[in-house]
This record gives C-alpha cells, structure tokens and sequence, in this order.
C-alpha cells in the first residue's frame, strides 16, 4: 500500500487571520528551478510577481528558509508564500457568534459572506473575519454554506479535534433544517422527500439534476403561506449535502427561491457592492450530539428572511 505523504506544519504564521499558501512541486516536469516552476504555475499573475517574492524572501521552504531564484526544482518539494490580498468590498454585515466554548464556535453568518477564503474573497469571509475578531488562529470549519445562504456554520477550535466533529456531517449525525421563501403553489402536494442525481461540473455555476441512483434528498414542508403576495416560507431538510442540493431542489418542485441567480436561470454576476435582494434561504437549526464533551447542541439562528418580514425592503420597492 502505498503511504500518504505526510504535510509538514507550514513555517509562516497566519496573516491578518488568512493561511500562506502552500505549494507542492509536481513529480515530473521540465523546471530546472523552483523559480521556473512558480512562474509557470502563477503564470495568471502580473509580471515580476514571483521574481519580486522572491527577492524579497517571502517565499520560504518547510524550514523557513527563503528560497532562492537559483534554487533547483525537487520534485515534492514544499514552499510557502503569502498572496497578494485583493482588494474585496466589506460585507456590510454583522456575525454574530450564538454560542463558543474551548471546542467549538457557532457563528449565525449573513448573506454574501462566504465560508472560507476562495477566489476574490479571502478577508471577506467568515473565517478569516472569526480568526481576526475571536483571535483564534486555529479556527477552522466544520462543515459549509454557500456565500449567498445565511445561517448557522460550525467551527471547531482545536486541530487535533476537527475531524471528529467533520465526521458529524459525514456521516449525517447532525439535524439541519432550513428555512426559505418562495412562490406558494396550492396544487404541489406537501410535505414530500425529494430524491434525485446532482452533478456539479467544476467551472459551471449551475448544478443539474440527471438520471441515475439519487444522491440527494430533501424533505420539503410548507411552514406557512400567505394569500396578499402569493409567497411561502418551506422547512427544508437535507438528508445529504449536494452542491446547491435545496436549490435545485425547490427549483424541479417549480418554486424556486427568491433572490436566486442561478435557478431557474442564470444570470449575469452582480456587482460587488450589490447586496440588495439577498437569496432567501437560511441554515435556521443545527442540532448533534458533541463528540468531545457529549452535550445535547441545539442551536438556532437568529435571522429572519426579508422577502417575508418585509418583502417591498427586499424587492426595494
């Protein structure tokens, strides 16, 4: 059996709450240099980038070390450097913490805040803005939502014990229950467990549904319907955790939810500082048996949904 390569700690400290990037140098490849390598690799950055890092040490090798523009290629060879933070329009709202210990944190995130560094969003995440604000530098998440969901995500505080609480969701010992708003239609029958096949493509926004052995399933229930706007809030359970799983799922019932730019349709990106009429779905409940200390969680979040406490502020009218 072949043995996994085991990581070594990275020697740079985290930096304004965000981790240095670590780069693994492939097998095989033409590179006689590092330096090569990385200009290659980084081939998507301005000119001089990786000659600048360089020369000003900040790219450093497992034992610290900065390495050098004359230092030859080893294949497996780790290093590691801090990116260029790019410039990311605040998220102009608060998240909150709804419960911490010496274990876990539970953060109630908003809309347009993603979970962890990706993309053009590394400061502007829940993470990085938890490390920062907590000072917590291993914090870390359990499990994720979606940038534009709101609701409850786990974090866990210790690195030694994430997996055990990773493994919660894994293996689906923690109850999760959402919350969404949408178009009520008095003719779909509910409740009712959908199951069905999602593929996500990598490079593709939307997920589809195709056929084959169901690898989602929700439980969809109409909490309450209102007859002087036509919308409903649903109670949506997941019993997986596909990609964009509710989403798609509401949209194949023909309700989608409110504020989606993907389902039904996929439409052009926002602007960045366009955080008017926010995807009306939340991560409302999250309960599970602690791991580590055995306690009975319940928690809640504490955000209520626009588009059905006051639908013209969320339409903008």
């Amino acid at each position: 059996m072949r043995r996994k390569t085991r990581i070594p700690p990275t020697p740079l400290p985290q930096r304004d709450g965000v981790d240095a990037v670590r780069v693994r140098l492939p097998a095989e490849g033409p590179w006689d240099t590092v330096r090569a390598h990385l200009v290659a690799r980084l081939s998507g950055a301005p000119p001089g980038t990786v000659d600048g890092m360089l020369a000003a040490g900040r790219i450093v090798g497992a034992d610290g070390r900065a390495v050098t523009p004359d230092d030859p290629y080893v294949p497996g060879l780790y290093v590691w450097f801090h990116r260029e933070l790019p410039a990311e329009v605040p998220v102009p709202f608060p998240l909150e913490v709804v419960y911490r210990d010496a274990h876990l944190i539970v953060a109630d995130k908003p809309h347009f805040l993603a979970t962890t560094p990706r993309g053009g969003h590394i400061a502007q995440t829940a993470l990085t803005r938890l490390r920062r604000e907590l000072g917590i530098p291993t914090l870390s998440p359990a499990h994720r939502l979606d940038r534009l969901t709101a609701g409850l995500l786990l974090f866990t505080v210790r690195p030694e014990e994430r997996g055990a609480y990773q493994s919660l969701f894994r293996d689906r010992l923690v109850h999760k229950e959402y919350e969404a708003v949408a178009r009520h239609d008095p003719a779909l029958a509910l409740p009712r467990t959908v199951r069905s096949r999602i593929l996500k493509e990598r490079g593709v926004p939307a997920a589809r549904q195709v056929a084959g052995e169901p690898n989602a399933v929700t439980r969809v229930e109409l909490a309450e319907h209102r007859k002087s706007d036509g919308l409903a809030r649903y109670r949506l359970t997941p019993h997986t955790g596909q990609t964009h799983q509710l989403r798609v799922h509401m949209n194949a019932l023909g309700v989608p939810i409110l504020g989606d730019p993907l389902y039904p349709v996929v439409t052009g990106p926002r602007p960045a500082d366009d955080f008017r009429r926010p995807l009306q779905l939340l991560a409302r409940r999250l309960e599970f048996t602690d791991p580590v200390t055995g306690t009975e969680h319940r928690f809640r979040s504490g955000r209520t949904l626009t588009a059905w406490s006051a639908y013209p502020e969320w339409a903008g009218r």
